[in-house]
């Protein structure tokens, strides 16, 4: 075979985490496929260097935090800057996805499916992850 399919990644970033979700080759549909605990740049990086070279990653879509009104907080800063970086370090496209309703709708669909709380919170970094991710495939595909 030749040259691995290429992905798109979807991050949901956050001061203790980064939930990390991976698009099919036919960027359809998106998967949540870990979360990394964030000890320092250093290691954020090595673990997201990983993946993106495991699962050939072209672009990341990246979820920023909008306040309601639009504008943009210390959250939404911090999470472009780190966007940033991650731009300039991996040499990679990077998009940035509204994701003011992703985190209600990841914990949502965490209840319907009857999850108990300690597990939730596990897992729901990543289950963003997907959502920010899916909202871009959708956008695009349409």
């Amino acid at each position: 075979m030749g040259e691995k399919m290429e992905r798109i990644m979807g991050l949901d970033i956050g001061d203790k985490t980064i939930g990390v979700a991976v698009s099919d080759v036919l960027k359809i549909t998106a998967q949540g496929i870990t979360t990394i605990r964030r000890e320092s740049k250093a290691k954020d990086f090595a673990a997201l260097d990983g993946i993106i070279k495991e699962y050939n990653i072209k672009k990341i879509v990246i979820g920023l935090p909008i306040n309601m009104n639009g504008t943009l907080g210390p959250q939404g800063e911090k999470t472009k800057s780190l966007g940033e970086k991650i731009k300039n370090k991996f040499k990679i496209e990077v998009i940035y996805e509204d994701e003011r309703l992703t985190t209600v709708a990841a914990e949502r669909a965490l209840i319907e499916g009857d999850m108990r709380r300690e597990k939730r919170k596990g897992v729901i970094d990543k289950v963003a992850a997907v959502f920010i991710l899916q909202t871009y495939l959708d956008r695009k595909g349409r």
